[in-house]
């Protein structure tokens, strides 16, 4: 009896913290209603199995809800977005690289005391609550194998054609906002991950691009700024290198990107691959944790097949978003990573882009033929936060300094590049996710420039506003010119 009562304890309490902390009404249709209590109860049995402990089970689901509600809010107010399951993968990131969140190391006494005093409070619990197992051991031999035993079985059931046409009658496409406030976030984070596993075991990759006739330019760079935009959007000061793209850049304009705030990766794999999110379905919310870079419509593949040596610069470490292997399976050759930065100046926490823009032109100097170096920036990635700077604690105020180190950065490779045939791509990944800058805010948009030394400057406008993917198939150009006359005109967007 103790068993249901704490389940009902458990499934109404978590209801009613979800209710009471999420952004929109939730839905009260049966099915819809069915479908959350139906995750919250597989979190109880989960839980269950590791104490026999019904009231201990129950009130680690209600601590479960809770700890998620408030991380999905927290996300929702720096990112615009809940939570999604591949925010499961990236947990693992957080203890490793803390200075790259909201957070602290675990050894830090106000995360390292609430986890001791959890841990004694279960403790004590388990000691305290009589297990709820049957009598005589082989009933509870029975019980301890049964349980765990369902569980996997509704697992796997659904990833059989059953189960798997079950889930995408429910969930056909990716839909977050409306599904969480269907069924809840857990309940929609399982079966996107589900939904995800489906696509991929049944997924048509793209056809190939196709092998280049006439190669591009001899040196083709393309920088990935962490975070950056044009500072006078914010009430910063113009930066010099903004007067230099309106003069000399032949494209350049706003950059409408997946994201804001974070998740690097969809605009990086938009920007290498040519591809929007949307065509990735489910795998669009961390295309590098479903595809692993293993796209064939890859620039890095493009120019490898063109000819050129295929670099990847990023001044830090090789597991972070797993870019190692990724990058790899992309078609970049070499990594100029982290180690590859000892003794390089520091701004802030990480290594300054000026440093890393030194690297990129010393990397095209010594080059034996045609490159390709690609190369994401970290000295403006968040958070910016009291302590980063020394004598600047307004988190704005270290974004316009590091911005300012970025649009230094970016004279110097144009200054560096300018002297012969060589395309330069400069863009930003995302918007800040600035107190004062939140989703939804002005225009969610970054900046580009796509310079192209060494040919006149187009007629006309240069000004074009356009998609990160639709950039990444103007790339091509540079790389492999009859490459881009084939893909046609879906490389011409439209100002937005």
């Amino acid at each position: 009896m103790s068993v249901i009562l704490a389940l009902v304890v458990a499934l109404a309490g978590s209801f009613a913290i979800e209710a009471s902390a999420a952004a929109r009404r939730v839905s009260l249709r049966p099915g819809d209603v069915g479908v959350r209590l139906g995750s919250y109860a597989l979190i109880t049995a989960f839980w269950f199995v590791f104490s026999w402990r019904p009231w201990l089970a129950g009130a680690s689901t209600l601590a479960t809800i809770m700890i998620t509600m408030i991380i999905d809010a927290l996300k929702r107010k720096i990112l615009g977005e809940s939570l999604v399951f591949s925010d499961l993968a990236l947990l693992r990131q957080v203890p490793r690289h803390p200075d790259l969140y909201y957070t602290m190391p675990l050894t830090h006494p106000r995360i390292a005391v609430p986890l001791l005093l959890a841990f004694l409070g279960v403790a004590a619990w388990y000691a305290i609550e009589p297990t709820a197992l049957p009598l005589g051991w082989p009933a509870s031999l029975l019980a301890m194998v049964a349980l765990p035993a369902a569980l996997l079985a509704l697992w796997f059931g659904g990833r059989t054609r059953f189960g798997r046409a079950v889930l995408a009658a429910r969930f056909p496409e990716p839909d977050l906002e409306a599904d969480v406030a269907r069924y809840g976030v857990l309940a929609t984070m399982l079966a996107y991950l589900a939904r995800r596993e489906a696509e991929a075991a049944t997924e048509v990759p793209p056809e190939p691009l196709p092998v280049p006739v006439e190669r591009g330019d001899e040196v083709v760079v393309v920088v990935q700024l962490e975070s950056f935009l044009d500072p006078t959007r914010l009430g910063g000061e113009a930066l010099p290198v903004m007067a230099r793209i309106e003069r000399e850049a032949a494209q350049h304009g706003r950059l409408a990107v997946p994201t804001h705030g974070a998740y690097t990766m969809r605009s990086e794999h938009a920007l290498l691959t040519g591809r929007e999110g949307a065509s990735l379905g489910f795998g669009g919310f961390d295309p590098y944790f479903s595809g692993g870079g293993r796209e064939p419509t890859s620039l890095a593949r493009l120019a490898k097949a063109a000819g050129y040596e295929t670099v990847f610069v990023h001044p830090y470490h090789r597991d972070f978003f797993d870019r190692e292997s990724v990058m790899r399976a992309l078609g970049f050759d070499r990594l100029v990573m982290y180690e590859d930065f000892a003794g390089a100046a520091r701004v802030g926490p990480y290594i300054g882009d000026e440093a890393v823009a030194a690297r990129i032109l010393a990397e095209a100097r010594a080059r034996s033929g045609p490159i390709l170096i690609f190369c994401a920036t970290m000295e403006n990635h968040g958070p910016w936060k009291p302590g980063r700077l020394p004598g600047i604690d307004d988190p704005l105020a270290q974004y316009l300094h590091h911005v300012g180190n970025a649009g230094r950065a970016v004279e110097a490779l144009i200054d560096g590049l300018s002297s012969e045939p060589a395309t330069l791509c400069v863009y930003g990944d995302h918007a800040p996710s600035l107190p004062g800058y939140r989703p939804g805010d002005g225009d969610p948009r970054t900046d580009y420039a796509l310079f192209r030394f060494g040919r006149p400057l187009p007629q006309g406008s240069r000004r074009a506003d356009i998609r990160i993917a639709a950039l990444g198939c103007r790339l091509r150009d540079a790389v492999a010119r009859q490459t881009a006359a084939a893909e046609g005109a879906g490389v011409a967007v439209p100002r937005s």
